[in-house]
């Protein structure tokens, strides 16, 4: 699993519950300015994501979280052996 592979799975999460188009949403997408997402979005994507790889993130993780790019770097991390 590389990070286009997870950023894909990001955006099209994102694009889903955002009701966005997936060419709107960039690595630089700022959850809150750019994406109009609130925090409650953005647990939500956590969740999926901790599902779907199979980790957990910290409340304080997820507080350092602004940008998508920032998301994909995390699960990256986390998801890694």
């Amino acid at each position: 699993m590389d990070r286009a592979e997870i950023f894909e799975v990001v955006r099209a999460a994102l694009a889903e519950a955002l009701e966005l188009r997936e060419e709107d949403i960039a690595e630089w997408s700022r959850f809150k300015e750019d994406l109009e997402a609130d925090s409650l979005d953005l647990v939500e994507l956590l969740l999926e994501m901790e599902k779907r790889y199979g980790f957990k993130v910290s409340d304080e993780e997820a507080t350092e979280i602004l940008t998508v790019g920032d998301a994909v770097d995390l699960i990256l991390a986390k998801a890694s052996p």
